[in-house]
């Protein structure tokens, strides 16, 4: 006689592929400090490319293409040529043969024939003397008249070139022995600047390798 059997049950694990909410939350949290660092590295990075690029902008204004052009920059210290030039502002001015000057133009010249003391206005009127030298009748641009004597050609020292204002308050200040220093100081800079992005650049590569081959199984939920 056959005896009455129950159904047989399966008592083998249960094995469940899923998420485990316990560990993205775990996860979330971890992100979020690695994503304010890198927030915080790129603008530190922006910052510190836009410092440089300001100082570079100094040097290059102020120094480095005075001198390959062959032209010297002043730094206009009175009001008399607001509103485009106002105290303060770089002016670059560059030699010019005195016949190619005109009215219009914006020269840097001596109050006296080897006079290292300079004055920039405005030409308004070109004479000629009677030897046939040009003498050039000057005005300030926010002056009333013009100037009382005029310019001889020994004492124009050029003719403006370009400006920047503002600029002329630095380049009084880096002035003989601090210009060269600034010079050194910036050359190094860029040098370090550069090898700590390289250096921080690689470090960055070799941290995505490695997260990017770190092994990772399937997770599971008894």
């Amino acid at each position: 006689m056959n005896e009455p059997t129950a159904p047989a049950v399966d008592e083998s694990p249960t094995v469940k592929f899923g998420r485990d909410e316990s560990l993205e939350a775990t996860d979330s949290s971890a992100e979020q400090p690695a994503e304010r660092r890198s927030v915080l590295h790129h603008l530190w990075q922006v910052l510190s490319w836009l410092l440089l690029i300001g100082a570079v902008a100094i040097m290059c204004l102020t120094i480095l293409i005075p001198k390959i052009a062959g032209a010297q920059p002043y730094t206009v210290l009175t009001g008399s040529m607001e509103p485009d030039y106002p105290p303060g502002t770089l002016i670059v001015v560059k030699p010019r043969p005195a016949d190619e000057i005109g009215v219009g133009d914006v020269i840097t010249y001596q109050i006296r024939s080897g006079s290292p003391e300079v004055i920039t206005h405005r030409v308004i009127e070109v004479t000629r003397d009677d030897d046939g030298e040009p003498r050039f009748i000057t005005q300030g641009d926010a002056n009333g008249g013009a100037d009382e004597d005029p310019v001889r050609p020994v004492q124009v020292r050029g003719t403006l070139w370009y400006s920047a204002p503002y600029f002329g308050w630095v380049n009084n200040w880096f002035i003989g022995q601090r210009r060269t220093v600034l010079i050194f100081v910036l050359a190094g800079t860029l040098f370090v600047y550069g090898a700590w992005q390289f250096i921080a650049d690689r470090r960055e590569r070799q941290d995505e390798e490695e997260c990017g081959t770190a092994p990772s199984g399937p997770e599971t939920i008894a």
